[in-house]
């Protein structure tokens, strides 16, 4: 953060509450993690996109469920939310404050070992520093895209992405560099001018005017792919790919006896964009898209 955040202690209520507050107070969206570090999970309403979620997509959707769900998309500088009934019992059971860095402005260089931190002191311009249990938080001011494994060691968190709140940490925090940008656009595979794929620029969404040869109601469609949506973003860890390679398989299956076209290409974008989200390599993303879409089409030919 810009400054040291002044921790209350307030006898009614959870210390870190009380530390969630003051960050709020600050202008930092934060929300509360359970036990294994990770964000509470979707109440029943909210389960598998339900709900029509709240964003881990591109754009909010309707949801407005007032517990704590949806992942980072949950995390608010509402102090009245924060410190409400519904979230009590979150706060009574969380073991860590967590924040959204693009929501204050930030980026986090998540460097997790010795080795990522002597690349980061050789390469990356000195910023605040916040000590981690294996490494260091390298925090710059400015957002972009979040994504994993980046090289040995190193993550970003910005956008669509949470961090753990670990203190105020030394120094003084500095502008977001050209060559931490640079760590998600290794992978340049469009042609010069059009930009770089790994940088996922707004894609086209799926409607009936791509998709006149359909015979599934628009309803139908949406529903369908906000499930296997949220599918692909509970892969945290592991798995993405596999699971938007499935979740490609499962939604053109729906179409084989449709006459076309259905639109499936601006369907496959926006799975491709959700294992982005959770740190699946864009040129992976669309190959297990692509053989997801064939595998399914090629079994009616």
């Amino acid at each position: 953060m810009t400054h040291p955040i002044p921790i209350r202690r307030d006898g009614h209520r959870p210390p870190l509450l009380d530390a969630a507050l003051d960050l709020a107070r600050a202008g930092v969206p934060v929300l509360p993690l359970r036990e294994g570090k990770v964000p509470f999970g979707n109440c029943r309403a909210c389960a598998d996109g339900a709900c029509g979620d709240r964003p881990h997509m591109k754009k909010a959707g309707p949801c407005r469920c007032p517990l704590v769900c949806h992942g980072w998309a949950a995390a608010t500088t509402n102090t009245d939310v924060l410190s409400s009934a519904v979230w009590a019992p979150a706060w009574r059971r969380a073991v860590a404050v967590a924040y959204h860095p693009a929501g204050a402005g930030l980026t986090v260089v998540d460097l997790d070992d010795a080795d990522a931190i002597d690349w980061a002191r050789e390469t990356l311009p000195a910023t605040k520093t916040v000590p981690t249990t294996r490494g260091e938080h390298w925090i710059y001011r400015g957002t972009m895209g979040s994504a994993n494994h980046v090289r040995p060691g190193v993550d970003i968190k910005s956008r669509m992405a949470y961090a753990r709140w670990l203190g105020p940490g030394t120094g003084t925090i500095t502008q977001l560099p050209a060559a931490v940008l640079a760590l998600t656009e290794r992978e340049e595979t469009t042609p010069p001018g059009r930009g770089v794929d790994s940088s996922l620029p707004t894609r086209a969404t799926w409607d009936r005017s791509v998709a006149t040869g359909c015979r599934h109601t628009e309803s139908f469609i949406r529903t369908g792919l906000q499930r296997g949506l949220a599918r692909v973003i509970t892969h945290h860890e592991s798995g993405a790919g596999s699971a938007a390679y499935g979740v490609a398989c499962f939604l053109a299956n729906q179409h084989t006896g449709c006459p076309g076209p259905c639109g499936l290409d601006a369907l496959g974008e926006q799975i491709v964009d959700a294992a982005v989200s959770v740190g699946v390599p864009e040129p992976y993303a669309r190959r297990a898209v692509a053989n997801g879409l064939h595998a399914a089409l090629g079994a009616t030919a």
